[in-house]
């Protein structure tokens, strides 16, 4: 009988654990796996969701949402994985999550997660693991490694998923109605390598991803320290949001003038726009995305566009004048040629209007520092 029988989940008979067949695989893969999820394989899917109580179906939602293949009954799974499904399986039942919305949650963070444990094998664990001494392989150098850093990098991972947790909470609970929660008034800002398709063919496969890990850890690195929120990275694109348009901009024009100094680097160009986003499985979506990705891709090198509704919003902040004739106007009613403009950090100049496929037509603004 299953939870859906309306029975107390029981604990899998020995026998039953057993069958299904041998382990397959090779020894020390096996012996890491069991290293990192502190659990040999011991289940196979059926098994796995009756002792967690849960439908071999919703099972079956859980594991795909996280990412992983399906494995038929194969015996792999641990008591790791029967863990995580009664937890996901109770949510539900307590009422604090919906099924839909406990799928999310596994997907949300298998998506995230999967891209970290890629990542940090790529960055460093390869090069960590590359043996030190004749005779040492590979292999043989791994296991100790993730024994040592295993630790580690669980109660860094924890410690960073908190604080990010901590802000985007912060953020919510600050929006001015329910509404805004989920369809939020934000600045969107996209960021693109110019000419970066000529250089794929120019570059060595080496050189090019050095080209946009730096690239990428430059522009997560001055979104997150002026404010924004780096949302993805597409190899010779980022996005970025900001909760308002100066900070949007700031960043859209750091990005301009650090990368610009750097000699290995293509030029740049920027577009942002400003209006309402949805917000989805921490991406964002919308007209207003929309409208920012157009706008990059009419952009000059090394510039930024933006479009009316932020180049609106920066003036009624009084972080830009809406026009030249409004600040020779407030530099005559303060008497100096100059304290007009000291107010402002940035200038708009309007472009001409064009039209723009799906969006019809827009009025760009170049945004520019003022000086």
């Amino acid at each position: 009988m299953t939870a859906e029988d309306g029975a107390t989940p029981r604990p899998v008979e020995p026998e039953e654990i057993d069958a299904g067949g041998e382990e397959e695989g090779d020894p020390l893969a096996l012996r890491l796996e069991a290293l990192i999820l502190g659990a040999e394989r011991r289940y196979t899917p059926f098994q796995a969701a009756r002792a967690a109580g849960v439908s071999m179906d919703l099972a079956a939602r859980f594991w795909r949402a996280m990412g992983f293949a399906d494995i038929g009954q194969a015996k792999a799974l641990t008591e790791a994985d029967v863990l995580a499904l009664r937890r996901l399986a109770g949510l539900v039942e307590a009422g604090l999550l919906s099924e839909p919305m406990a799928v999310q949650v596994a997907r949300s963070t298998g998506q995230t997660t999967a891209r970290l444990a890629d990542w940090q094998i790529d960055s460093f664990l390869e090069g960590l693991t590359e043996p030190q001494e004749p005779g040492l392989t590979r292999a043989e150098i791994t296991y100790p490694l993730v024994e040592l850093l295993l630790p580690e990098l669980e109660e860094f991972l924890v410690y960073v998923w908190r604080r990010q947790l901590a802000a985007a909470t912060g953020r919510v609970v600050q929006a001015q109605d329910d509404a805004e929660m989920v369809d939020r008034r934000l600045a969107v800002g996209f960021a693109d390598l110019v000419g970066f398709t000529r250089l794929t063919r120019r570059l060595e496969e080496e050189e090019l991803g050095e080209l946009v890990e730096a690239f990428e850890t430059t522009a997560a690195d001055l979104v997150a320290a002026h404010g924004g929120r780096l949302i993805k990275t597409l190899g010779d694109e980022v996005l970025y949001a900001a909760d308002d348009a100066g900070t949007a901009a700031e960043i859209g024009l750091r990005l301009i003038e650090t990368l610009g100094h750097d000699e290995t680097m293509p030029e740049l160009r920027v577009g942002i726009a400003f209006g309402t986003v949805t917000t989805r499985m921490g991406d964002v979506f919308g007209t207003t995305v929309n409208l920012a990705s157009r706008l990059t891709s009419i952009a000059p090198k090394d510039a930024v566009l933006v479009d009316s509704a932020l180049a609106e919003e920066l003036a009624r902040n009084g972080d830009a004048p809406k026009s030249e004739a409004e600040l020779e106007a407030s530099a005559g009613e303060s008497g100096e040629s100059g304290a007009g403009a000291a107010a402002y950090r940035f200038a708009l100049q309007p472009m001409w209007q064009r039209p723009v496929r799906g969006l019809g037509v827009v009025e760009p603004w170049l945004l520019t520092r003022r000086a």
